[in-house]
This record gives structure tokens, C-alpha cells and sequence, in this order.
């Protein structure tokens, strides 16, 4: 197997290191709208570097890897379909719920196979929380609470083309919303604040969000996230029932201290950001791409899938900026 990899910036460099290691992904071709950058990468890897993307298409191969901007990925997702070569790509599929859509209806419409990159479907936390609710362990569900706090905020050029904190953040949690419940969501009310740096309003962003999601079984779940938690990389996800409750994401690294006079101490290492809090996890994913690839695995998140946390991520943003309920049915779908 040959599986082409365009974009060698900091998650493509993460990717193409776990295919790397991976006996069964074959051999590699690294591509970069800056070729140095790719030559780098290669030559760390042992791998090859190909001169400009169109080598990747041109040279042959059985699989794409997109870890590019997202600016690009619309682009090279349909590319990649159109040759009749399986693609996986980071999320999102496209900047915005218009071109997401576009891209998905002729990823059905080329029968194409298409991944993507929801990297928490992997993690054993959420793994295992998803079976102690499918299994009925803890009893009806009756309130979900998500957050994901980022350590920093990253930088304006970033913001500029991020799609929002909803969009580009948060959807990890709907995403887990859905997955770990096995519920749809029905409505949504959303907030946020940007009182935070500049470089949010300049962007016309915020770097504070909050959003209530009732669920089509009436479960009520929270979702909060921030870009300005000095205390560290903190992603978690409680879900309380009628039986017991249980926490994802809550170990020795999580950055959170009690007041209690008793209570545990603070984490001495606290997590510093998603690719080392995630690592696992993402080389779970890329290796359940090559599965897939090989005809051995399902898909663990294909188009659709994807598609139905991107519109929550939509319709969080419409609420917060109408400043009122939304209800799914308001959002397009495929």
C-alpha cells in the first residue's frame, strides 16, 4: 500500500509519523504547499517527498491522507473521490456548512469512501463511556455536560479562518454528544463572550462559548469552551443517570484543583494540548483508516456522520448571533 499525504504542518507531521509506524500502512509520499517543509518530514520518516501535491495524484497511490489548511481540503477531498481513491480528512470536510454539503453530496454521488477526523471516537474514555451508557449501566441519561478549554489562544491568522470557536472546537464535543448517547439533537440555545483578547472581536469571533442541547429523548446536555485556560489543556465529559455517573477525561493531568481540604492535589503535569492529550487516539484513528483501506474495517466516521456535529457547530452559531432557540430542523442537510 502507497498512501499520499498532503499538508506536513504540525497534525500532518502527527499523522504521517503514526502511518509511519504502522506496518501495515506501506509506504509513504509526503506533499506540502511548501516542498522543503515535505522533504524534512521525509526524510526524519523515511519517506519520500513529492515536489507539489499534483505528484500525489500523478505518481500513484492507494489512499489519501488531508491534513492540509482547511481552506483546502473541499478541493483535494473531491480530487481524491474522483480518482476512486478512499480519503481521509481532517475535520472539517470545508470551511462552511454550504461547501460541507457540496462536497458531501458528491462524495455519494461518486460512491467515494471518505473518514474523518473525529479523533475522540478513539480515546479509551469516551470509548468506555460510550459502553457504560449504551449497556444501560447508568440508568436513563439524564444530563450531559462537555467542556473543552484550550490553554492559549491561537494566533489571528488562525482565528481569521478557524470557522469559530462552535465550528472548529466545540464540535468535538457534539460529536461525543451523539456517539457516546446514541441520540440525535433536536434544539439547541447558544451564548459566548469575546471579552477575552482582541484578536477575537477583530475577527469577529469569541473566545467563550456555551451551549444547552436537548436531545431527542429529552436528555439535556452542556457544552462550554474557551481558548483562555491558563491552567492547561482540559477536556472532559460527565454523564449523569437515574443509576451512576461518570466522568471521561478526568485523571492526574487534568488541570483542575480542588478546594476542598481534602481533596485531591493539583495534576504536577497538567495536559499542555490536544496532540499530546490525543496521541493515543489519534494513532487509533489513522490506523482504523488503514483498515479501512484494506477492506478489513468499517468506517468509523464517514460523511454524514461528520456532517451532523458540523450542524449543531451551525446551529450553535445561529443562536448565538439571533440570540435565540434553534431548532435542528432549521439547519440544511444533505
Amino acid at each position: 500500500m502507497r498512501i499520499g499525504l498532503i499538508g506536513t504542518g504540525r497534525i500532518g507531521s502527527f499523522h504521517a509519523a503514526a502511518l509511519a509506524r504502522n506496518p501495515e500502512a506501506g509506504s509513504l509520499l509526503l506533499a506540502d504547499a511548501d516542498p522543503a517543509r515535505a522533504v524534512r518530514l521525509a526524510d526524519r520518516l523515511g519517506a519520500t517527498a513529492a515536489p507539489s501535491v499534483e505528484q500525489i495524484f500523478t505518481w500513484g497511490v492507494d489512499a489519501v491522507v488531508v491534513s492540509c489548511a482547511t481552506d483546502g481540503h473541499a478541493e483535494l477531498v473531491v480530487r481524491a473521490v474522483r480518482g476512486g481513491l478512499p480519503v481521509f480528512c481532517e475535520k472539517p470536510v470545508a470551511p462552511d456548512l454550504a461547501r460541507s454539503l457540496a462536497v458531501l453530496r458528491e462524495v455519494a454521488a461518486m460512491d467515494g469512501l471518505l473518514q474523518l477526523g473525529f479523533m475522540r471516537r478513539f480515546d479509551a474514555g469516551y470509548r468506555t463511556a460510550r459502553e457504560l451508557v449504551r449497556s444501560g449501566a447508568l440508568g436513563r441519561l439524564h444530563t450531559v455536560r462537555t467542556m473543552t478549554a484550550d490553554p492559549a489562544p491561537p494566533a489571528a491568522a488562525y482565528l481569521a479562518t478557524s470557522g469559530g470557536l462552535y465550528r472548529d472546537c466545540l464540535v468535538h464535543d457534539f460529536d461525543m454528544v451523539r456517539w457516546v448517547t446514541g441520540c440525535e439533537v433536536a434544539e439547541v440555545y447558544a451564548t459566548g463572550s469575546d471579552a477575552g483578547p482582541a484578536r477575537f472581536r477583530e475577527a469577529g469571533d469569541i473566545d467563550t462559548a456555551a451551549a444547552v442541547l436537548t436531545l431527542d429523548d429529552g436528555t439535556l446536555a452542556t457544552c462550554t469552551g474557551t481558548r483562555c485556560n491558563g491552567a492547561g489543556y482540559d477536556v472532559r465529559m460527565e454523564l449523569a443517570g437515574e443509576l451512576d455517573q461518570v466522568s471521561s477525561g478526568l485523571d492526574d493531568r487534568t488541570p483542575i484543583a480542588s478546594t476542598e481540604p481534602h481533596g485531591p492535589p493539583p495534576a504536577s503535569k497538567p495536559w499542555t494540548g490536544f496532540l499530546e492529550r490525543f496521541a493515543p487516539a489519534y494513532e487509533a484513528e489513522l490506523a482504523a483508516f488503514v483498515r479501512l483501506v484494506r477492506g478489513e474495517g468499517p468506517n468509523p466516521c464517514d460523511g454524514r456522520e461528520a456532517l451532523a456535529a458540523m450542524r449543531v457547530a451551525e446551529a450553535c452559531e445561529l443562536s448565538r448571533r439571533e440570540r435565540r432557540r434553534v431548532r435542528m430542523e432549521e439547519v440544511p442537510d444533505l
